[in-house]
């Protein structure tokens, strides 16, 4: 088995894979977001998509299942208004009303030891729906 990282409140485990893509969006830039997701009988956070540099938030958006809970990153580049350029990155806790609630729980439960893997998130969005996620919510964060 490649090497993992324990989330030890919900015995969950962060695969390498998770943690490199990670790091290869923050520091190289080859990812503009990242999709994980956990899979249940495994107990483990998996990368579910990888969006390239081309690619833009609302492909991150369409990309989530209206049913089914996902955690995202996102490394959104803006202009300040003093004209400085910026990049933060976004967790994203995707939770749809129509998912099941164990999935709900697990994810809510599961969210921080992600996040502890994941250095260098900047802010935090959590959505039941996208008006909750959209562009205009990102860049009032990023401010």
């Amino acid at each position: 088995m490649a090497m993992a990282f324990k989330m030890a409140t919900t015995g969950m485990w962060v695969t390498e894979e998770c943690k490199n893509s990670f790091m290869e969006m923050k520091w190289k830039k080859v990812h503009k977001y990242i999709v994980f997701k956990i899979d249940e009988g495994s107990k483990l956070v998996t990368v579910d998509k990888v969006g390239g540099p081309g690619e833009s938030y609302d492909d991150l958006a369409a990309s989530l299942p209206t049913d089914d809970c996902r955690y995202a990153v996102f490394d959104f580049d803006f202009v300040t208004v003093d004209n400085c350029r910026k990049s933060k990155i976004f967790f994203i806790a995707w939770a749809p009303t129509a998912s099941r609630i164990r999935a709900k729980m697990l994810y809510a439960t599961s969210k921080d030891g992600l996040r502890r893997v994941l250095d260098g998130i900047s802010y935090e969005v959590q959505a039941t729906d996208p008006d909750e996620m959209g562009m205009d919510v990102i860049k009032d964060r990023a401010k």
